[in-house]
């Protein structure tokens, strides 16, 4: 990854931005693995107790979340059209799949493809604005691309592309089971988070998260800001399309919904009240947002009510969200023994 960015030669690649930052972090690692540990072992065996297709759900917006969080907590990009990337590859995978009978595993090649091809374009033209300006820039082409999938023919426009078939995975792994399918999809969803973890804590992470807290410095350190904003562009919405073509084997439908600004409201949401920033954080929010989805499941009309009310107690009492309030919490009571 570093070798595709250039480093200024003034400042070792391995040194880390803040000594302090770097601390703190360094002593976070283990109660964040060790949450994570457990979270890890409630998934495995959730299927046994709670409906499966509701947890394969859970796991895909789950990663879906962290690559949100990946691109606001690392870079500091908001980005507001988050899903033309989740959307995008559901629509590609699903065709691939429906129409072209390819195979399942290509298919989500496909849809990552496209949505990773999508996120440089995407990156290419926001990334040259700041703050608010590249918010409503993602905003503006993700409106674009949804009423390009409302009139564009294979899209189904409201119908959407629906029985997509599920042909097993490498032609041996049956995932026309709900609870095959959810173990295939946990295994992808703990490979990314073993990824955005490693980034997150790498020489890139920690230059992102320079640029994030101070981009002016980073500039008169020498590094290729606008490089370095790409790249984390263009892995955030990867990811974002993994979890998209995902989505697809699971409810076998791609729609205009999964293209809307109300999925990328969804995911800020998500991020927000798990913890921008935190490893653990994307997981908690979908968790807890998809639940709350299932209890008001018949009161529809209540859904943006309950909505702005967490959005509004998120920020009020939980600004740091679940995760980072509840590592707040045991670095207090650290000290104060």
């Amino acid at each position: 990854m570093s070798s595709s960015i250039s480093t200024p030669a003034s400042v070792p690649a391995s040194a880390p931005i803040s000594g302090a930052d770097n601390a703190v972090r360094s002593q976070a690692r283990p109660r964040e693995w060790g949450l994570f540990a457990v979270l890890l072992l409630v998934l495995a065996v959730a299927p046994l107790m709670v409906y499966p297709i509701f947890m394969t759900k859970l796991l895909c917006f789950a990663l879906f979340a962290m690559a949100f969080n990946l691109l606001v907590g690392q870079a500091g990009l908001l980005s507001f059209g988050h899903a033309m990337f989740f959307g995008g590859s559901a629509y590609v995978a699903a065709y691939a799949l429906k129409e072209w009978q390819l195979p399942t595993e290509l298919a989500i090649l496909l849809g990552v493809a496209f949505a990773t091809a999508m996120g440089l374009i995407v990156g290419l033209v926001a990334i040259r604005r700041h703050g608010i300006y590249f918010a409503m820039i993602t905003l503006a082409l993700a409106q674009m691309f949804f009423y390009f999938c409302v009139s564009f023919p294979a899209t189904g426009g409201d119908d959407g592309i629906n029985s997509v078939p599920r042909r097993a995975l490498f032609s041996v792994i049956q995932i026309a089971d709900d609870r095959v399918l959810y173990y295939v999809v946990l295994a992808c969803f703990f490979a990314c988070f073993l990824f955005v973890y490693r980034v997150m804590n790498s020489p890139f992470g920690q230059v992102l998260r320079a640029i994030r807290d101070n981009e002016a410095r980073a500039v008169s350190l020498g590094y290729q800001v606008g490089r370095y904003k790409l790249l984390a562009f263009v892995l955030s919405a990867a990811l974002a399309g993994l979890a998209g073509s995902l989505k697809v084997l699971v409810f076998r439908l791609a729609t205009l919904v999964d293209v809307s600004w109300s999925t990328s409201g969804e995911v800020i949401l998500m991020a927000l009240v798990g913890g921008i920033g935190t490893v653990t954080g994307p997981l908690l929010g979908a968790a807890f947002m998809l639940t709350l989805q299932g209890l008001l499941q018949g009161l529809a009309q209540w859904m943006p009510v309950a909505q702005g009310v967490v959005f509004v107690l998120a920020v009020l009492v939980l600004p740091r969200g679940i995760a980072g309030t509840f590592r707040a919490f045991i670095t207090m009571k650290r000290r104060s023994k």
